[in-house]
């Protein structure tokens, strides 16, 4: 049995303790990964609030690193190369979603990268807040020369969550695009959305956000707080991507959507309550989305390749975890905090 160093949560508490964890032998078709660069999600945040002890907890599940160690069976990757893991690291592969190549809506369920439990052996998974990681090759993707590695993890959760619904809900040239919430989702999304040729609207509870709004690609800025800029504009936007992280009144963000629109609901994972009428007013549709299957996530990374992008991003030592939590529980951050692991030793 391998062993590294991550920091795991003992309670919900960010003061997350410095400690050893395993890591298992390497099966054939498995790598191991060197963790340079991770990630600092909402739902780790959630992760640690709702923590109780009963299992260990070592949250991350975005992050860049190095090949260090392959199985015998892999061909995909040698040691040296820089690779990009994401939310899930394994699937049953036979099901329907995962022959589609959408392995997140595994009907066996996607084993997630923490806080998952592995198919072969039960194991609680444990995250990327660690020195080292070992997963299926098939999992992890080749990253792109060119993409900072500390920039591009973000794009491993908060990046492949907004673009599988802006891919299938089809925008591109001539598609009216609203973003509400400009965190480490909605910054992406504006990139995302401009990139792919699309008319993107952020909509804000402030305007001092417009000249953010529009350095990210934004052509507008809605003020949620403004009623005759809210009224303005009612029906206007083709797709409406809400990563908004608390619970908050979809009403609002629906009148906005166009007749056959559709409002992709990503931010806040919950129970939601519609008036029946905001969707049956122009044939309006409510969706969600969660994560991307592996053909999804390698497109996406090519994209960010091939148009430069990657998320905004705040580097911090991994000892200053907390530090990163606190903040991010108090929106203190443009756009996303990335935990650098080499102080792990």
């Amino acid at each position: 049995m391998r062993t590294t160093t991550a920091w795991q949560a003992h309670g919900p508490t960010t003061r997350l303790h410095r400690v050893t964890i395993p890591r298992r032998d390497l099966r054939r078709d498995d790598i191991a990964v060197r963790v340079d660069h991770c990630g600092v999600c909402h739902s780790d945040l959630h992760a640690i609030r709702a923590h109780r002890g009963e299992e260990p907890l070592v949250p991350g599940h975005e992050f860049t690193g190095v090949v260090t160690d392959t199985g015998p069976d892999v061909t995909r990757f040698r040691v040296g190369d820089p690779v990009a893991v994401g939310n899930i690291v394994d699937s049953c592969g036979t099901c329907a979603p995962c022959a589609a190549g959408q392995e997140n809506f595994c009907r066996g369920f996607p084993t997630l990268t923490y806080g998952g439990a592995d198919r072969h052996d039960g194991s609680t998974t444990l995250g990327g807040y660690s020195r080292e990681y070992v997963l299926r090759d098939r999992f992890a993707h080749l990253l792109p020369a060119g993409l900072d590695p500390a920039a591009a993890a973000p794009l491993m959760c908060a990046g492949i969550t907004v673009w599988e619904p802006l891919r299938a809900l089809g925008v591109g040239p001539g598609t009216r695009v609203a973003v509400s919430g400009l965190g480490g989702l909605g910054h992406l999304a504006v990139k995302f959305a401009a990139a792919l040729g699309a008319e993107v609207s952020v909509i804000s509870r402030s305007a001092d956000r417009a000249t953010e709004a529009a350095r990210l690609g934004a052509h507008d800025l809605v003020v949620s707080t403004d009623p005759d800029r809210m009224a303005a504009a009612r029906d206007r936007f083709d797709v409406l991507i809400d990563t908004i992280p608390v619970p908050h009144d979809l009403g609002p963000y629906l009148r906005l959507v166009a007749v056959d629109g559709t409002l992709s609901h990503l931010g806040h994972l919950g129970t939601v309550t519609v008036e029946t009428m905001d969707l049956l007013i122009g044939r309006k549709k409510l969706s969600s989305a969660g994560s991307g299957g592996l053909p999804a996530t390698a497109a996406m990374l090519d994209f960010c390749a091939a148009r430069g992008i990657t998320a905004d991003v705040e580097v911090l030592p991994s000892a200053r975890v907390a530090d990163a939590l606190d903040r991010l529980d108090r929106n203190d951050v443009r756009h996303r905090f990335v935990l650098d692991l080499s102080d792990l030793g």
